[in-house]
């Protein structure tokens, strides 16, 4: 099924479909029998070759734990760890190796900042910026911290079209103002929002940001230095690495005056019975053993990352989502969130008003063997506030397809028909209506 002219597709912003070799599951089928086509990509993405090769090798050979042993394989997993971290502090241009802390994830970067730098210096009436698009890690452990601290938390609302509203920022941001926290790019909504530009007004406001870039970091190029954020957190599994690891990065100066959020081993310099002092940066914020191998893992999916090219990867996610944009506002019925598709990277959610994401998952998966999202994406108020309660959303990396695009605009249109009201069966709207 051809959903629109061939010509719609400009094949020179594309990568070379030949990359998809370099992922062995994509040459799986699912049920029925049909190829997989997978659009999860938001939620979490497919490792290369490369990175289980990575994984697999410091399993068959050189695994044991870090800074603990002084034997052949501790020192050499040791020397993968903390190469790693020196990929990380690259991939990000942060200016010290030390200012990158590896976590278990996204959620646990922003509940580190929240609990460290939170309970230390928020305040009965201080403001903490945040948005109505943030993902629930961006908001939970703040709601958290406000409940132990007594901060205040304000939220920038979204314009009609799904961009942050920069006038209602302007107002909410005042001298209270503390802290802002916000995502670069929306998991929902796939806007992309202004930071350079946020970073700045809330500097001169006296606040800091914290930015959550899980849906930024792997798609787009990041320069922490140039953005001049105080806290950057993001995932290794959104970014062809492993589960199991993220990255929070902090400006030195804000990490040294921050107390510890767990505490045990690694993460100390001196223990007594009654009293202890922390570990210098970087250890002082990695308590126990750490995410050896899942970092490693990272450091390989960043080299995959710079070798294909970030701007690269940003064009080709753009032009399918373009396509895919495009094709569904065709759709008669169906509701796009968010912008346009210059202000959005790649990932289109929709909603239809009588039939639940889940149903269309659901058969996109069973008949076309099209991997969706289906709910509210970790971003309820974002979905009250658009007054649905799910949507079902496709999101695109480096290894997807125009083809696979048509794939799922076909089973968007089949799921329309199958949910008609009987005898009426619903059709796209032609270009020009």
């Amino acid at each position: 099924m051809t959903v629109i002219a061939p010509n719609a597709i400009d094949r020179s912003a594309l990568l070379p479909a030949s990359l998809r070799d370099d992922f062995p599951i994509l040459s799986e089928h699912v049920a029925g029998g049909h190829p997989l086509i997978f659009l999860d990509n938001a939620a979490s993405t497919q490792r290369p070759r490369q990175v289980i090769d990575a994984v697999s090798g410091v399993y068959e050979r050189t695994y044991a734990n870090v800074h603990r042993g002084i034997h052949t394989l501790s020192e050499l997993s040791t020397e993968q760890y903390e190469h790693a971290r020196q990929k990380v502090q690259a991939f990000i241009n942060a200016e010290h190796f030390h200012e990158i802390i590896f976590t278990s994830g996204t959620t646990d970067s922003i509940n580190t900042v929240a609990r460290s730098w939170g309970d230390a210096n928020l305040r009965p009436g201080d403001e903490v910026l945040l948005t109505v698009m943030e993902h629930h890690s961006n908001l939970v452990p703040w709601q958290q911290a406000a409940a132990r601290t007594g901060a205040v938390l304000k939220h920038v609302p979204i314009t009609d079209d799904g961009r942050l509203d920069m006038e209602a920022f302007d107002q909410l941001l005042t001298k209270r103002t503390k802290f802002v926290a916000v995502t670069e790019v929306s998991n929902t909504l796939g806007t992309i929002n202004p930071i350079a530009e946020i970073v700045a007004k809330a500097h001169a406001a006296g606040a800091l940001v914290l930015v959550d870039a899980a849906q930024s970091a792997p798609h787009l190029p990041t320069d922490v230095r140039a953005l001049d954020v105080d806290f950057l957190a993001f995932s290794g599994h959104k970014m062809l690495g492993p589960s199991g690891v993220g990255v929070l990065y902090g400006k030195e100066a804000l990490l040294d005056a921050m107390p510890p959020f767990l505490g045990g081993g690694s993460m100390i310099n001196e223990v007594k019975l009654d009293r202890f002092t922390s570990a210098a940066l970087p250890a002082k914020f990695e308590a126990g053993t750490p995410p050896i191998v899942p970092a490693i893992g990272m450091s390989a999916a960043i080299d995959y990352l710079e070798q294909v090219g970030l701007a690269a990867i940003h064009r080709h996610e753009r032009e399918l989502t373009r396509y895919a944009y495009e094709a569904l506002s065709q759709i008669e019925g169906l509701r796009i969130l968010g912008p346009s598709p210059e202000y959005r990277t790649g990932l289109v959610s929709f909603s239809f008003d009588r039939i639940h994401a889940h149903e269309f998952a659901q058969v996109l998966n069973d008949q076309f063997g099209v991997a969706v999202r289906a709910g509210h994406h970790c971003t309820q108020p974002l979905h009250t506030l658009l007054g649905i309660t799910a949507s079902t959303r496709a999101s695109f990396y480096l290894y997807n397809t125009p083809e696979e695009v048509d794939r799922l605009i076909e089973g968007v249109v089949a799921v329309q028909e199958m949910f008609a009201p009987k005898g009426r069966h619903r059709k796209r709207r032609k270009p020009d209506e």
